[in-house]
């Protein structure tokens, strides 16, 4: 099992949020999803904010809800380093909806670049925590 796993560690600035071997991670880079398996050329690129998915060492997959940020991959090593990663248990739907509700009311009124990208990444967020939340549908 160990011949095709790397170590996979996922860190925000509270906490160590992952840190054990995978077969597999898929993350959302700026440019579409990519995957890295053991073996990975070395790499460095930005995160956007997206799902990202683990298969672990015993071929169960978990999937997280995180930030944008970076991701440093190699071929035995893999670091992604984010502002927030939630695990779908961590998530509180009911707090992502207002989230939701609030970020839209925001894009809808008239704001400088800086604030509408701001407010673009607060209705992105809000829509990934309640997709990997599992429990609210978004039509988005």
């Amino acid at each position: 099992m160990a011949e095709n796993t790397f170590l996979l560690e996922i860190i925000t600035p509270e906490r160590t949020f992952f840190s054990d071997r995978a077969k597999q991670v898929i993350v959302t880079a700026i440019d579409g999803e990519l995957g890295v398996l053991k073996g990975h050329v070395p790499m460095v690129t930005s995160l956007a904010v997206g799902e990202v998915r683990i298969q672990k060492a015993d071929g169960t997959w978990r999937s997280a809800a995180c930030s944008d940020g970076f991701m440093r991959a190699g071929p035995n090593h893999t670091l992604i380093t984010v502002q927030t990663a939630e695990w779908p248990e961590e998530i509180d739907v009911n707090r992502a909806k207002i989230q939701l509700m609030h970020a839209e009311e925001q894009l809808r009124q008239k704001e400088s670049n800086l604030q509408f990208a701001a407010s673009k990444n607060k209705l992105a967020r809000a829509v990934l925590r309640l997709r990997v939340g599992g429990r609210g549908s978004v039509n988005h």
